[in-house]
């Protein structure tokens, strides 16, 4: 069945994958960054043999983006928007060892607010 969904993979052209798009909502994620399928993906009806091959490979152990582009053949590229993609729609986790930012408007003194009132809250425990 691998090499059905890598065979598909292969056939369809890159941009078309991605329906055009060149970034995903999530800024590019590491080459080294683990791919985790979360237990409700492990259907995946109703989505695109890519995204199938990598629900896949994540279905075994953790998987870096790095090795699904190679074992997929799809560019990194793409690889990063199809993650992203079900990253959002939960089907993966993705791990990183820096925080993978989600472009959500907010201004960076507006996270970092956040963060001092954390700290601030923690230390008076």
């Amino acid at each position: 069945m691998a090499e059905h969904l890598e065979y598909e993979a292969r056939t369809v052209r890159p941009y078309a994958v991605t329906g055009g798009r060149v970034k995903s909502a999530r800024s590019d994620l590491p080459l080294e960054a683990l791919v985790e399928q979360m237990p409700g993906a492990v259907a995946g009806t109703g989505l695109p043999p890519e995204k199938r091959a990598i629900l896949h490979h994540a279905s075994v152990g953790y998987i870096s983006v790095a090795e699904l582009s190679a074992l997929l053949h799809l560019p990194l590229g793409v690889i990063r928007i199809l993650v992203s993609d079900l990253a959002d729609q939960q089907f993966v986790r993705v791990h990183t060892s820096q925080p993978v930012e989600v472009n959500t408007g907010e201004s960076p003194a507006l996270s970092l607010s956040v963060l001092e009132s954390v700290l601030n809250g923690i230390s008076a425990l």
